[in-house]
């Protein structure tokens, strides 16, 4: 067996070894011959001996990859007879040439990754095969001029397995392309291309983007007013970045689709600032991603004031409470008003509404602070003048237009003890009095007189009491702590004094009490002829002043009495024909002694002036009545007096027979 290596190209010659015959002559070796094959053919050649050989020359290249050993049969044969031949087998085996290039699996690698992948995730595997042997066949992979961003992945040399060396983000590259050489030990190479895919996943929540806003909003606009532009983004892609907003449920506003992921923010009802200011509204928006992200964001919404509302009284009404006799300036009282608008249209301000009070400028009786409310007197009051009165006071703000509204502050003067009692009858000293004539056979507890007095201070400071200070016999008399009727203690004696002075004082209830005193002249006498001289009944200071006009009045006072008795007779007369009407000896008040504005309160010891008394004085009787007439007047029957002034005048009397 022959082994030959070869590797040679077309046409090149290998000598093959000489064949041995022990023959001679024709008898030695003649020829040779080799199987018919594609790559070799014999040639053969003679020595200069005549022995032949032979040569194989390569016909046809040999493709180590195709076959890399080759079996062919050499036979050498003489020319003797019977011929004879001998074979020998030549193994020939190929050589490796790298005439091989690595060849890729596949020209174009195509592979999906899930953005977010971690770090050495193996991506891909790439294969190249190279027919070559040995070095010739050992393959090496790598990136063909890769860039900076497509350093996110690594190859194996060894094995071709792509994996993540970086981080992949959907949002930044949503596929890479790039080129993989493989090359054997002598450089040859041949390329690929290698894309992936980057998937997305829901990794970005959407971002709200506010575009614009009004702010701040009146207070006044209608429902339905756009106020704000929202925009929406999500850097995700299909589901995950289709996009949901809402704002919560309790703002009266709401979010209305426009374009493409904007919204409108509009008012769905009225606003009012002073039921809420400011309004803090948070939108959120939500993707269709699996699992959904949302993100959230704050708009603050201030509510500007409008002048929507007037001031408010925190009181229907006031009242104020002052004693008469007040300084001027003094403080009544503080009205006050809110206003909850803001800044000039809740500043309040304070005014007096014209009117008139007494037929006064209200503004001469009271003052109002613009500021503050406080109200003051400007004068001082007089509770016998008016006792109450109403005032309207205005509070306006200062808004455009201004808005205001009014209360009444009812004013109460409460009275103080200013005014001393006043002595209707018997008349004050010094302009008349008068003279009360008693029976002899009065008995006790008969009415003699009345002391009749009132007081212009009402309540406590009129509740009049009377009291007899002095009495020409303290025995006799005495006189009612709040009637002011003057009776008898006792029957009247022979021996009584004809003549009885009695000094009554008359006092009120305040605080201090204040008092008016009078005199009471009485003459026990059962007509006027016993009346003795009159010199003697004053005090004993004017006894001699008086004496004349004594005389003059006892003369006066006989004729009127003359008179008296003739008026009784047609009285009588006339009774018989109508009732009687009208009382004879009514003692009379006249309208004159009345002080104007004087208090009428029941029950207090003061009277009324449609109230008089008449006494009736029944001569010989024993007793004594005292009756109420109403409607009483000056035009009944005067009073029989002396005016003269240095006289002390004598009341009239009444005598029933």
């Amino acid at each position: 067996m022959l082994f030959l290596l070869f590797w040679q190209i077309t046409g090149s010659r290998f000598l093959l070894d000489e064949a041995h015959d022990g023959d001679i002559g024709e008898n030695a070796v003649q020829g040779y011959s080799l199987q018919e094959n594609e790559h070799f053919k014999l040639n053969v050649k003679s020595k200069g001996s005549g022995r032949k050989y032979g040569e194989l020359v390569l016909d046809k290249e040999l493709d180590r990859e195709d076959k890399n050993e080759i079996m062919l049969l050499l036979t050498a044969f003489d020319g003797g007879s019977p011929q004879r031949s001998g074979t020998v087998v030549i193994h020939v085996t190929v050589l490796d040439a790298n005439d091989n290039v690595p060849v890729f699996s596949q020209t174009v690698y195509k592979a999906s990754l899930p953005e977010n992948s971690p770090l050495d995730t193996l991506v891909i595997t790439v294969s190249a095969t190279d027919a070559d042997e040995g070095v010739n066949g050992e393959v090496t992979y790598g990136f063909d001029h890769v860039s900076d961003e497509h350093h996110v992945f690594s190859l194996n040399s060894k094995t071709g397995d792509v994996r993540v060396a970086g981080a992949i983000d959907y949002e930044k590259e949503t596929f890479y392309e790039m080129q993989i050489s493989a090359k054997d030990g002598l450089g040859s190479a041949s390329y690929a291309t290698l894309i992936i895919e980057v998937t997305d996943i829901n990794d970005n929540a959407p971002v709200i983007y506010l575009k614009s806003l009004s702010n701040p909003i009146p207070e006044n606009v209608s429902p339905g007013t756009e106020v704000g532009i929202i925009n929406v983004q999500d850097r995700d892609s299909e589901n995950n970045r289709q996009v949901r907003c809402s704002i919560q449920q309790n703002v009266p506003f709401k979010l209305v689709p426009s374009i493409k992921n904007y919204y409108s923010l509009v008012t769905t009802g009225q606003l009012d600032r002073e039921l809420v200011s400011d309004y803090n509204i948070t939108i959120t928006a939500t993707d269709e991603g699996s699992p959904p992200l949302s993100s959230s964001k704050t708009v603050e919404l201030s509510v500007a004031d409008i002048n929507d509302n007037p001031p408010v009284f925190e009181e229907q009404s006031y009242s104020a409470y002052v004693t008469e006799n007040n300084k001027p300036g003094s403080t009544l009282c503080s009205v006050t008003a809110r206003d909850p608008d803001w800044r000039q249209n809740g500043t309040v301000i304070y005014s007096l509404l014209a009117g008139e009070v007494n037929g006064a400028p209200v503004s001469s009786y009271l003052s109002v602070n613009g500021d503050t409310g406080v109200i003051h007197a400007v004068r001082s009051f007089d509770y016998e003048q008016f006792r109450s009165f109403k005032v309207h006071v205005m509070a306006r703000d200062n808004g455009s237009p201004p808005l205001s509204s009014n209360v009444t502050v009812s004013v109460f003067i409460s009275d103080v003890n200013d005014n001393s009692p006043q002595i209707l009858y018997p008349a004050p000293e010094g302009n008349s009095f008068m003279t009360e004539l008693v029976p002899k056979a009065a008995h006790g507890g008969s009415l003699v007189s009345k002391v009749i007095a009132v007081d212009a201070d009402s309540g406590q400071n009129a509740w009049l009491s009377y009291h007899i200070v002095k009495s020409t016999d303290p025995g006799l008399f005495t006189i009612g702590l709040h009637s002011g009727e003057i009776r008898t203690q006792r029957d009247i004696s022979e021996s009584d004094s004809m003549k009885q002075n009695l000094i009554v004082a008359v006092k009120d209830n305040g605080q201090p009490s204040l008092s008016a005193t009078c005199s009471m002249y009485l003459l026990i006498s059962d007509n006027l002829a016993e009346v003795p001289e009159l010199k003697d009944i004053s005090y004993d200071e004017k006894n001699s002043k008086l004496t004349s006009y004594l005389i003059i009045a006892l003369v006066s006072v006989s004729t009127f009495f003359l008179t008296f008795i003739i008026i009784i007779l047609g009285v009588r007369f006339c009774r018989r024909r109508k009732p009687r009407l009208l009382f004879d000896g009514a003692v009379a008040i006249p309208s004159a002694y009345l002080p104007p504005n004087y208090a009428d309160v029941d029950g207090t010891g003061t009277l009324r002036s449609t109230y008089n008394y008449d006494a009736y004085l029944t001569t010989g009787s024993r007793t004594s009545d005292f009756k109420f007439v109403t409607s009483y007047n000056d035009n009944t029957l005067p009073t029989l007096r002396i005016t003269d002034r240095s006289a002390a005048p004598f009341s009239r009397m009444s005598l029933l027979s």
